[in-house]
Formats: C-alpha cells, sequence, structure tokens
C-alpha cells in the first residue's frame, strides 16, 4: 500500500485542464499547438507521478508543470513537418526522405548487432569501409569506393590524401598546388567554400581561366612541379550562361596528372543536365565525390569512387576516422543503392519519384486537398493553380518541374503561415500573391491529413 505522504502528493497534482487555464498557457499553445502542449503537460505529470513514487517530496503546481512543459517543447529538437514548399530537397528541411527499404535497413541495424566491422567469412575484424562497395563499383563502373559522412568531408579527404600520396620533388619554399577553374570557385551550404577546403588539404589553390572561360591550355600552362593534382567542380549550385568555355574531365585527364571530379549531386542515371557519376569515371577522373543526400535520394553522405590506388590512399589517411560514416548511414545507403541495382529506384526511392510524377496525377491530390481545407478553413478563399516546383539542395538551379498549389486567401498570408509553423505537425508552405501556396508536388503519404489537421487546430472555423 502506498504511504500516506506519497497519497497526499499524487492527489495535489493538477489536472492537464488546469494546467492549461494557467496564464502562460495560451501563448504557449499559439506556439506549439494545444494538442503538442496538452500532450507535453502529460508527460510532464507522469514523471512526476514516477518522481513521487520513487519516494521525491516535491509538491507539483500547476504553474510548475506548465514551466516544465514549455521546456520540454522547447527541447523537442527533431520534428516532423510537412514540406508544401514544392522544393524537393529542401536543405533547410532536411533534403532527401528515406525509402521504405531504407527505413526499414535503419532500423535493423540500429536495433541489432550487425557485421560492422565484422568478417562473417573469417571471423576476424573487418572493415566498414567494405561496406556499399561492391553497389557502387557496379553502379559506377569504378575500381573502389569510399563512403564518408558527408560530399565537403569526401572532397577534403580526397585533396589531403592526393598531397600527402604524391611524389617529386617540390620547388625551394614551394607548397603543394591544386589547379582549378576561376569559374568553378563555388560556395557551397553553410558558407563553406572550395578555396577554404582545399587550404586546409595543406594545397596551395592555383587559380586558371575566367569565370566564364576555361581552356584547356589555360590547365596546361599552370603546370608545374609543384601540381599535385587537378580540380573538377560542377556548380550544382548555379549556372552561367552566354559566352562560356570550359575544359572536360576527359580532357583533363590527358594531362597526366590525377583528377579529382565533384560531381556533387550523385547522379546516377541520366538526369536533366547532371553530369553522371559513372561518367567521369569514365572519362578518367581519378576521383569522383558526390552526395548520397541529394538527386540519389539517400542518407547524409559523401561518396568517392575511382582509383584502387586513390581511394586506398583516403582510407589510410588521418581524417578518414574524423569522417567515417555510421552503421545507419551504410544500412541506409546500401538499401538506396540497391533499388537503383534492381532498376527500380524511380518508383521507390521518394526523391525520385518526386521529380517523375506527373502532373496529372497530382491533380486529384490537389483538388481533394482544396476540398477538404475549404470545410475546414471557413471563410478562407481555397483553390487550386499551376505551380512551378524545383529541385533545391543545390541541385539543378534553373531546372523548373510543373506543379500543381492548393492556394489559400482572405487573411494575411504570414499569420497564416506562422499559425501553421505553430501546429502539432508544422507546415511549411510559400507565400506567394499574397496568399500561402501549398505544392502538392512535395507532399509524402498522408501528408494531406497533417495539412488539414494543422488548419483545423490553428485556424478552424474562425475564417480570414
Amino acid at each position: 500500500m502506498l504511504e500516506t505522504g506519497k497519497k497526499d502528493l499524487l492527489r495535489a497534482l493538477p489536472a492537464v485542464d488546469a494546467v492549461l487555464r494557467e496564464p502562460g498557457a495560451k501563448p504557449l499553445a499559439n506556439r506549439h499547438g494545444r494538442a503538442a502542449l496538452a500532450s507535453a503537460v502529460r508527460s510532464v505529470l507522469d514523471g512526476a507521478r514516477r518522481r513521487i513514487l520513487n519516494g521525491e517530496s516535491s509538491r507539483f503546481t500547476a504553474s510548475s508543470v506548465l514551466e516544465a512543459a514549455s521546456l520540454l517543447l522547447s527541447g523537442r529538437g527533431l520534428r516532423r513537418v510537412v514540406n508544401a514548399t514544392g522544393v524537393i530537397l529542401h536543405t533547410n528541411l532536411g533534403r532527401s526522405v528515406l525509402s521504405e527499404r531504407a527505413i526499414a535497413s535503419v532500423v535493423e541495424a540500429a536495433a541489432r548487432y550487425s557485421n560492422l566491422e565484422y568478417d562473417l567469412d573469417t571471423g576476424e575484424r573487418g572493415s566498414r569501409y567494405d561496406h556499399a562497395v561492391p553497389l557502387l563499383r557496379e553502379l559506377t563502373g569504378a575500381e573502389d569506393a569510399l563512403v564518408v559522412n558527408n560530399c565537403a568531408g569526401a572532397t577534403l579527404l580526397a585533396l589531403s590524401a592526393i598531397v600527402a600520396e604524391s611524389t617529386g620533388n617540390l620547388s625551394e619554399g614551394a607548397k603543394p598546388e591544386i589547379i582549378v577553374s576561376r569559374g568553378q570557385l563555388i560556395e557551397i551550404g553553410g558558407g563553406f567554400r572550395i578555396p577554404e577546403v582545399l587550404e586546409l588539404s595543406g594545397a596551395r589553390l592555383r587559380e586558371v581561366g575566367t569565370t566564364n572561360r576555361t581552356r584547356l591550355s589555360d590547365y596546361e600552362k599552370a603546370t608545374s612541379e609543384n601540381t599535385r593534382a587537378i580540380l573538377w567542380v560542377h556548380p550544382s549550385n548555379f549556372e552561367i550562361q552566354g559566352f562560356t568555355e570550359s575544359a572536360s574531365v576527359s580532357e583533363l585527364a590527358t594531362l597526366g596528372l590525377p583528377v579529382i571530379a565533384d560531381v556533387g549531386s550523385g547522379a546516377l542515371p541520366p538526369f536533366v543536365n547532371e553530369p553522371r557519376v559513372g561518367e567521369a569515371v569514365r572519362d578518367g577522373a581519378s576521383l569522383a565525390v558526390f552526395s548520397g543526400d541529394k538527386l540519389l535520394g539517400g542518407p547524409q553522405a559523401g561518396i568517392a569512387v575511382g582509383a584502387s590506388f586513390w581511394i586506398s590512399a583516403m582510407r589510410r589517411h588521418p581524417l578518414a576516422r574524423a569522417l567515417r560514416a555510421d552503421k545507419l548511414c551504410l544500412a541506409a545507403l546500401e538499401a538506396t543503392l540497391g533499388a537503383y541495382l534492381e532498376g527500380t529506384a524511380n518508383e521507390e526511392v521518394p526523391t525520385l519519384a518526386m521529380f517523375h510524377v506527373p502532373v496529372e496525377e497530382l491533380r486529384e491530390r490537389a483538388d481533394l486537398l482544396a476540398g477538404d481545407l475549404a470545410r475546414v478553413a471557413v471563410g478562407f478563399e481555397v483553390d487550386v493553380s499551376p505551380s512551378v516546383a524545383r529541385s533545391g539542395g543545390g541541385t539543378l538551379p534553373v531546372h523548373e518541374i510543373p506543379s500543381l498549389a492548393v492556394r489559400l486567401g482572405g487573411d494575411d498570408a504570414e499569420a497564416l503561415v506562422d499559425r501553421l509553423r505553430s501546429a502539432e505537425v508544422p507546415v511549411v508552405g510559400r507565400v506567394n500573391e499574397g496568399r500561402l501556396w501549398l505544392d502538392v508536388r512535395t507532399l509524402l503519404p498522408d501528408d494531406e491529413k497533417a495539412i488539414v489537421a494543422a488548419v483545423e487546430e490553428t485556424v478552424g472555423s474562425t475564417g480570414g
């Protein structure tokens, strides 16, 4: 039987409704959603009951429970959101969504022991760097492959390994040099710039050509006894049009120096105007590096494929351990690559499916969503309009994808955006022409239900 003191403390715990009537509850409900606040209050009360039963003698008031619920909400961290922006690889919203096969593989790797660094054939220690390698060889035609935590890391490791492994005397007082076109000195996400990555590798940057035109002869003239490699970078997050010229990977490979091709987006099959990884390998790149979570549609990863000599040099370099991928990343990547090998990636990988679904198939989803929203958002104008979706994530910068969007009007659009962000499942759309646009191309299964629930929760029948 419970001690009298514990019974008294349990009886004194405030009810959920009492906490929600506290003066500070309304702003929290507006910010996070009433359902989310109630859920946090219940969690705090459940914790209070456990602490009392374990012998803690604290007395919990409605005010103290609300304060604890507020802290819990502010620390919720990663949450599901609905991406209705029309940007498929939305960096701020996590880029690629994993396929069901990849999710199952991650769950298996997380919930069970695995052969991450164990050789099942010999019974001895194995290498995490061996996972996914056979798939990458088959899909790209490369001799070997290596997976690290992101593409910037793969580029840094490739440059560092080539600088460390290259032989040959340097001019007195000189540093190893890496040649790169001025038109390819790009800045990637988060403010990281190619020149800064080069500097970290221990090499000196040797710029050649101009912003819009760099010929093979420019590289030839810049080559010296200090040159260790040529870096070719696909400018995946911008495009220069007009009077342009650039040397290809196949041309650069004729110069007899290692060529590192940063193809960025990770396109394996033909994809608009993106360079394909396999083409870079066939064109003679010593190493090709690319992302796992962009056009490949897998987890965040940096992948390097190419000559066995240089991949081995990357594995041996001290940076490899600092940049290595974990078991969850490797599990998701292997599963994603498996879909490519089986020829089912366009249907199975959500990122690719979003790119390829015809507008005609989006029409039914848009019409159904508009009808549901019209019922719960009384007083708001609701209609369906042609829209333009984009790739995002630093890929295909000028490529427009025809789409459809459900538009909500009748209220201040920015205020409506703020309300929907505060829902139990936040909804992120875009404002255009004074209205909220919800693009259906980037909606996942069941997202429509979440949108309707969010509108009903935050707007309901209040109207515009």
